[in-house]
């Protein structure tokens, strides 16, 4: 298997956290669960003119080969066969506002055609690195075209970019209340305008970060103890860390723990 990360260049990298490849022809069919990172993704397909769509307890079904994948707070179900020639995208929190005309929660929680938001650049993007077979090369074309295209509309907004530093503070939780009066903004305001360029709520968003900070934890390698590693991340006590793991993830940090997956956030769906 091949898979490679590219950090794209200023201004790109104010909006988009990295580019990947992934090659894995001839790979065994089989369901893995993708857990939320709570940021916009953008995939495309470049071995076939599907990627598989994998609702629960039903067969998989074809949809569109490039996809805007929204932010959630939930586990996703896919097809590794998809893994066989696929290139994305994952954005800064905040960074995919830049890149669409919608506001950001408009995207959450499903899979968009990225043809219904790009229009007639996704399909020219996706045939141009098609045409091309190195995977460096396919990644530096992928930066070129984000370059060209909308590196003119490249920006954040600054009360968001504050809240998420706020956030990721490692103190003890930050009551979004408190996040919203030291931007000067009501909660009801502040949540809204959250969510439109980040495309979750700031509860939300702060949920899924603590669930992602445990899973660097629990992936280093080191002796667990799972009610210091509950306190360490944020939750309330360790029975509040297992709920949520469970929610976000469908397994509980035990069994999480003891898979030796390639990725942080993929599970081997048994």
């Amino acid at each position: 298997m091949i898979y490679l990360e590219r950090q794209p260049r200023a201004p790109l990298n104010r909006c988009i956290r990295k580019l990947w490849y992934a090659r894995a022809p001839g790979i065994e069919p089989r369901r893995e669960r993708v857990l939320p990172i709570g940021c916009v993704q953008v995939i495309l397909n470049l071995a076939r003119d599907f990627l598989l769509d994998c609702p629960e307890n039903e067969p998989d079904r074809q949809v569109a080969a490039s996809l805007v994948v929204g932010a959630r707070t939930e586990y996703e179900l896919i097809d590794r066969s998809d893994l066989a020639d696929l290139i994305g995208i994952i954005f800064r929190p905040g960074g995919f506002a830049c890149f669409c005309d919608d506001p950001v929660d408009a995207f959450s929680h499903r899979n968009t055609s990225l043809e219904d938001v790009w229009r007639s650049q996704a399909r020219a993007l996706r045939d141009r690195l098609r045409e091309l077979t190195n995977p460096e090369a396919r990644l530096v074309f992928l930066e070129h075209f984000l370059m060209t295209s909308y590196a003119d509309r490249v920006g954040t907004n600054p009360v968001i970019d504050f809240a998420l530093r706020r956030f990721a503070e490692p103190t003890s939780v930050i009551r979004i209340e408190q996040v919203a009066k030291e931007a000067g903004w009501s909660t009801r305001h502040f949540s809204q305008i959250f969510r439109e360029h980040v495309g979750v709520s700031p509860k939300a968003w702060c949920r899924v970060q603590r669930f992602q900070s445990a899973l660097r934890r629990l992936r280093s390698g080191a002796e667990v103890a799972w009610a210091d590693l509950a306190l360490e991340c944020g939750y309330y006590d360790q029975a509040h860390f297992s709920n949520e793991f469970r929610a976000f993830s469908g397994i509980n940090p035990s069994t999480y723990s003891a898979q030796q997956t390639q990725w942080v956030n993929h599970i081997r769906v048994d």
